[in-house]
Parts: structure tokens; sequence; C-alpha cells
């Protein structure tokens, strides 16, 4: 039995487009990435962040907490990464999709109890 394949995010968006998106400069991009408020992983050699995490102009609003909370627990930004896309139906898809809905504190309260 092979195992799941954790599915990806709905698009990709580059660091210069999130630049362009977010109205900040590439530097303010990778200091968000830096200080844990943005997730960029690499794919093909080029570093993007999943579309759904920037929503509009803005951050998702609890990514930032969520992405700390991961760190402290010993994830690296690929483990992250994979915990925000695992397949929950609980959660609508997704805690990455559900940190753009009202179970956005369900996902916060799962991290944080990763660290117990």
């Amino acid at each position: 039995m092979t195992d799941p394949v954790t599915p990806g995010p709905a698009g990709w968006i580059t660091l210069p487009d999130v630049s362009e998106k977010l109205g900040v400069s590439i530097s303010k991009v990778h200091q968000l990435i830096r200080e844990h408020a943005l997730l960029a992983v690499r794919r093909d050699g080029v570093r993007v962040v999943p579309a759904e995490l920037v929503a509009n102009d803005v951050v998702r609003k609890h990514l930032p907490g969520i992405l700390t909370v991961l760190h402290d627990a010993g994830y690296n930004d690929e483990e992250a990464f994979g915990w925000l896309y695992e397949p929950d139906e609980t959660l609508g898809g997704n805690a990455a999709i559900a940190l753009g809905g009202d179970r956005a504190r369900e996902v916060k309260r799962r991290a944080q109890a990763l660290g117990f």
C-alpha cells in the first residue's frame, strides 16, 4: 500500500508576485518569510508561496501565529507546508483552506497541541 500524497495548493505565487500583491518590497517579503509570517517553499528550484496563504492583498490573518507555533514545535518550512495541506475533511479540506474561514481558531488550537 502506498502512502497518500499530500495535495498541494490551488496555485503558487512567486516572491516578486507576492511583493506586488501585498504592495511591499521584495525585501519585505523575504523578511516576512524569515520571521515566519509567510511560508515559502522551493518548487523546481524557485521559492514560491501557496496561493491560499495570501488573500487579496494581505497574508491570512492567523498564518503568522500558526507558523510560529509549528516552527517552535520543530517543524521546518516543508514540514509546516505538509501540515497545512494534510487532507482533513473536518477542516473543510485542509488547515490552509480553514485559515480563510470560521475554522481558523480550530487550526490554531491543533497547531498549539503539537507542542505538548
